[in-house]
């Protein structure tokens, strides 16, 4: 970035076009609506047709949703032309879809395992691969990811999450590797606990709750917008010369 940038430039996503994979709720919700407000055109993508309808009403500006199964890896392909039709082919990226199938080590299946580091780990990696042709041409690009705090830590009935999340940080790290001398960079946000679907068994228990609140260094849990910053951030021109990072929007929760 040219040195002589205003500072009110730095954030700018206006016109630029976005997908947000998982964007009828929780974080990836908040991520497309965010995008959306600052300006992006974003193109949110989920199962649940009635609700991307109500993440569009939401969130105003110029969106549309395209319902998908991420689980079938056959049509991939497929959904980055579809993705790139309402707007044209994305500069950004936000892999926001994820399951938590939460079974303990000696109950984890097959089945629980494949889809979890299927929808995890396997369709962020090919989706990114069938978007970033489109983003070389250009010259710029944002591919950013969600880690976890299970990245680096093991919690209880985590074991197929905590791979997935585990292999999100170090792919995201070979994705800048691979890409960002092209001028597509690869990031990841680390959320700590946010109150969504996947974390409801959390929240449900006021007692964990309030535990996990006082691991972190600022005493609380997430707000849903103390994502907005972060992602903004990773998504626009104010992190061209940063790549391969794992952003911790934790509260301090893994600096103790």
């Amino acid at each position: 970035m040219p040195d002589d940038v205003p500072a009110a430039d730095l954030f700018d996503v206006a016109g630029r076009v976005a997908v947000v994979t998982g964007a009828s709720s929780g974080l990836g919700r908040r991520a497309a609506s965010v995008l959306a407000r600052a300006g992006a055109r974003v193109v949110g993508v989920a199962r649940r047709a009635d609700a991307l309808a109500d993440w569009r009403a939401e969130a105003g500006g110029e969106t549309a949703a395209v319902t998908a199964d991420l689980s079938d890896r056959a049509a991939l392909a497929d959904l980055a032309a579809r993705v790139a039709a309402p707007f044209g082919a994305p500069d950004i990226v936000v892999h926001a879809a994820g399951i938590n199938t939460r079974e303990p080590a000696d109950a984890v299946t097959p089945e629980g395992w494949e889809i979890t580091l299927g929808l995890n780990l396997t369709v962020p990696f090919f989706l990114s691969q069938h978007l970033v042709p489109a983003m070389r041409d250009k010259g710029w690009g944002r591919i950013v990811l969600f880690a976890s705090l299970q990245s680096f830590r093991a919690f209880p009935g985590g074991i197929a999450y905590g791979a997935s999340k585990g292999g999100a940080a170090q792919m995201t790290r070979a994705m800048a590797e691979a890409w960002s001398a092209d001028g597509i960079t690869a990031n990841a946000l680390g959320p700590g606990f946010f109150p969504t679907e996947l974390t409801s068994a959390v929240f449900d228990d006021p007692a964990r709750a309030a535990r996990n609140a006082a691991q972190t260094c600022i005493g609380r849990n997430g707000r849903p917008g103390d994502i907005d910053g972060p992602l903004l951030f990773l998504a626009s021109p104010a992190s061209d010369y940063v790549t391969g990072q794992v952003l911790m929007v934790d509260g301090g929760y893994t600096a103790k």
